[in-house]
């Protein structure tokens, strides 16, 4: 299964014009952004508020991640502080795999921002969290906060946006998205050998565990003939075909 390096804006000096900081709203996106991920089957490491752009860059090059995803907020400069407006998917020039998921994002994002003609991807060699990991990696500018429009969208489509982030994710790992947990357990029923416990729900898919017969298994959320499993410790997915719920 998937593993991402999650890192909202550690700026706690950076204020929104309506209140709060960037650190605060962005680390608040990342709490709402966790279930899903978790409902999901995708994996993650977070940075936490203590830590900067360069210790997460660290920490982020010290692991083996998929993507690497950051989570910030905007504010311009000059004439234009503000008055910018729109939300920029930033991704790294020439990686194939970075600017994939950067149009992934910026389409959910259209489907939720005030008006989509403002939401754009961008390639960028400068900041850090881009051109510095190991990674395939994405930094999301949400929107503006220095402007009370945008400022004031962000507080209300926390939820909103998280949903559109992991959906992305989802689309962008080939994965089915899961808001929500339906926790169920399980015993795996097979007439011989093991129950492979793939990486995708798909009988090609790479094989991350096996299964015995009778083994105990611990459904997270099931589609397509297909449950998502944890079989200790590991996350995939096993064919229904062969679990009987308990």
């Amino acid at each position: 299964m998937p593993i991402i390096y999650l890192s909202p804006s550690t700026q706690d000096w950076n204020p929104y014009v309506n209140g709060g900081t960037e650190e605060e709203w962005m680390n608040l996106l990342a709490d709402a952004m966790v279930p899903m991920l978790d409902a999901s089957g995708i994996r993650y490491n977070r940075n936490t508020p203590d830590m900067t752009a360069a210790s997460s860059i660290t920490a982020s090059n010290a692991g083996n991640y998929d993507l690497h995803l950051a989570l910030h907020s905007n504010a311009a400069a000059g004439a234009q502080a503000g008055k910018a407006r729109g939300s920029i998917v930033f991704y790294y020039p020439g990686s194939a795999n970075g600017q994939r998921a950067a149009n992934l994002i910026a389409d959910g994002l259209k489907t939720i921002y005030s008006d989509p003609n403002l939401v754009r991807t961008e390639a960028t060699t400068t900041l850090g969290e881009v051109a510095r990991v190991n990674a395939p990696s994405v930094l999301i500018e949400l929107a503006f906060h220095d402007n009370v429009e945008d400022a004031n969208w962000i507080k209300a489509n926390i939820d909103n946006a998280a949903r559109v982030i992991v959906l992305a994710l989802t689309e962008y790992f080939d994965i089915p998205f899961f808001q929500t947990e339906n926790r169920r357990q399980g015993v795996v029923d097979v007439e011989w050998g093991n129950l492979n416990v793939r990486a995708r729900p798909s009988t090609s898919a790479a094989i991350v565990a096996q299964a015995p017969d009778g083994a105990p298994i611990t459904i997270i959320n099931s589609a397509n003939g297909w449950h998502l499993v944890n079989y200790n410790g590991t996350i995939g997915y096993v064919s229904s075909e062969f679990v009987t719920v308990v």
